[in-house]
């Protein structure tokens, strides 16, 4: 249980997150799969990360019973900055990341495939922000990388869901294969991009980051004020408490 990583092919390093049930990721795993991505992208023989999972899914988001369990605001604290450092690094990974999406990619896990270079994806794989339903705000900046504008917007605020088949058509998600051959086909992309020359992948990556419209380092982080305000203002733990389902009519 934990993060892990291997190299199973020249160039080729494979970040695999495994906390059971759902990886939700608690405080330490998020930090920890911050080190593990930038660890593997600082390693010269490195020349493409496979961000994966092991489980019913690829990521559930934060650890909400952790944050319940706090009795001051150290863990909704942690997981903001946890979440932030994770993202940033993969999207700061000196090498190209390709995400390997299962099941559920839900909340936090759209922070991390946003900001990944590439996305295969199984055909059970279902991808959203239920943030709204769990007292939470944040990865908006994510999921605008992922689907246009508005259904980014329509998204964000029912917490529907949409699948990998609807990513594809959408340009965001390279492959679609069936559950079985998920790894194989990530790794086949791995291997296509690690045959390059490693200095000037580092080089393309670099530069495609410089003229990428959106710092989403910053981005993020701004959304994630009014999460702090959420849980300062009480709101947070009523949603949460109850994921979304209190219908009372006064929510002002």
């Amino acid at each position: 249980m934990g993060v892990s990583t291997s190299a199973p092919d020249e160039g080729v390093a494979v970040v695999t997150v495994d906390f059971p049930p759902v990886n939700a990721l608690p405080v330490r795993g998020w930090y920890d799969l911050a080190a593990a991505v930038r660890a593997a992208g600082a390693d010269p023989r490195t020349r493409c990360v496979v961000l994966t999972a092991e489980g019913r899914g690829f990521n559930a988001g934060v650890d909400i019973k952790e944050i319940q369990r706090a009795t001051g605001p150290e863990a909704i604290l942690g997981a903001n900055q946890g979440c932030a450092e994770a993202f940033a690094a993969v999207y700061e990974c000196e090498v190209p990341v390709v995400a390997a999406v299962h099941g559920f990619c839900l909340g936090g896990g759209i922070g991390l495939v946003g900001n990944a270079d590439a996305i295969v994806a199984s055909e059970d794989a279902t991808f959203g922000l239920p943030e709204l339903d769990r007292g939470a705000l944040g990865a908006a900046t994510h999921l605008a990388r992922l689907v246009p504008q508005h259904l980014m917007r329509t998204l964000y605020y029912t917490s529907r869901t949409v699948t990998a088949e609807e990513l594809h058509r959408h340009g965001s998600v390279w492959r679609v294969v069936p559950r079985e051959g998920l790894r194989e086909a990530a790794l086949d992309l791995a291997r296509e991009i690690a045959a390059k020359d490693g200095r000037l992948v580092r080089l393309a990556k670099a530069a495609i980051n410089g003229i990428d419209p959106v710092d989403v380092r910053r981005s993020y982080r701004f959304e994630q004020g009014f999460t702090f305000e959420a849980n300062l203002s009480g709101v947070a733990d009523r949603v949460r408490d109850t994921f979304g389902t209190d219908k009372r009519e006064d929510k002002s």
